[in-house]
Parts: structure tokens; sequence; C-alpha cells
């Protein structure tokens, strides 16, 4: 039920829109999403970007927006044509019926689009003012302590805390290190944006608006 819920949404959105937003209604988790993203691929749609949303950031909001070069109307041309029921109970690209898993054909492609997914919203692992923020909650805490008479309890809970954050940092960033390097080996071209985050993009791929938005 949720599976063609979900599909039925992505398909109004490409019938409509030339920016797509998958989980704005924040519901949609990472592996999900990396399959929806996939279904918009073949309607000729390039993936953008990837947020943290929903209750506790549980959730993903992907968004893609439709690519006017002509190999993609190409894709979106024959996707039509193969899935004319897509959205309504249908089949869809590169899944199987009824279902979001991927067929063995678009199952490269579909754990492509996951590495992005997860490379993107695993970046604030490695955000230096996040981190700096998450630090002086630390600091705050064992102050805190202190002030009410307890500064032994306030020094355990700041070193405790302390040590708990520089661990869960340094695990995130070796995780999205090796996604990197799976994305590397796959293809995909790393460069860094006009914010200076670091993206990666399937050669060709540019954003919208932009001859060139990654020229140096």
């Amino acid at each position: 039920m949720f599976v063609e819920r979900d599909i039925a949404e992505l398909m109004q959105q490409i019938a409509r829109q030339d920016v797509l937003e998958i989980g704005s209604n924040g519901t949609i988790q990472h592996v999900r999403g990396a399959s929806l993203a996939h279904i918009a691929e073949c309607y000729g749609f390039e993936y953008y970007e990837t947020l943290r949303t929903g209750h506790q950031k549980a959730y993903v909001l992907v968004r893609m927006y439709r690519d006017p070069r002509p190999e993609a109307r190409a894709r979106e041309a024959a996707a039509i044509t193969a899935h004319p029921q897509a959205g309504n109970g249908g089949t869809v690209p590169g899944m199987r019926q009824g279902t979001l898993k991927p067929l063995a054909e678009a199952a490269e492609a579909v754990a492509g689009m996951k590495d992005r997914i997860r490379f993107d919203i695993g970046g604030a692992a490695v955000d230096k003012r996040q981190q700096m923020t998450a630090y002086g909650f630390c600091a705050f805490a064992a102050l805190f302590m202190a002030a009410l008479g307890k500064p032994v309890l306030g020094l355990v809970v700041g070193v405790t805390l302390t040590a708990f954050l520089v661990g869960a940092f340094r695990f995130g960033a070796v995780r999205r290190s090796r996604i990197a390097q799976r994305l590397r080996d796959a293809g995909y071209l790393q460069v860094r944006d006009e914010r200076g985050a670091e993206r990666f993009l399937r050669p060709g791929q540019q954003l919208p608006g932009h001859a060139n938005p990654f020229a140096s």
C-alpha cells in the first residue's frame, strides 16, 4: 500500500514538476529513496542532493531536477512506452512489480544512488561547525553540573560525552570515505560545488541553470 502510494506520488510529480522532492511528506528512508530516485532517473531526471528531515532526522528528502539533454528525454520516452500504467498499479522501470526492490539489471544503479544519498546525509558527521556545536554542548553540560555543586560529576559527564562524540565523528568520517571510494570506483566524478560541499556527479551531469557549475 505504501509502495503504491509513494510511486503514485512520484509519478504525479514527474508529470507536473521540473524539480522533484522525494520524501517531502517526511516518511522516506534512504533505501526507498534510492529506488524512487532511480525510477525518476529513468524518466529523465538527475540527482541533485539529499537532506535529513522528519522526526529526529530519521528520514531523507531527495531533490532531483529534469535534465534537458536529449539523452534524458530519450530515457523518458522509452520509460513511458514500456510502462504505460506506472503510478496506476502497473510496472515501473527497474523495480519488481508492486515493490521498490530493484531488478537485477537495476541493482548496480540503485546501489550507486544509495551511496550518493548516504554520502550527502553523512556530510553532517564531518561538518566542522556542527562538531564545534556538539563539543560546546559537552562543555556546557560539565559547567552546569559544576554550578550545581557537582564538579566531579560534571567532569565525568563532560569527558564521557566528548569521548562518545569523538568516536562517532571518526566512525562517520571513515564510513563516508569508504562510500566516496565506491563512488569513484563506479565512475562518478568527485567535485566541490559553489558552496564548497563535496559532491559526486555522473560524467556529463550539470546542475540546473549552470553551464558548468563546478568550473574552477
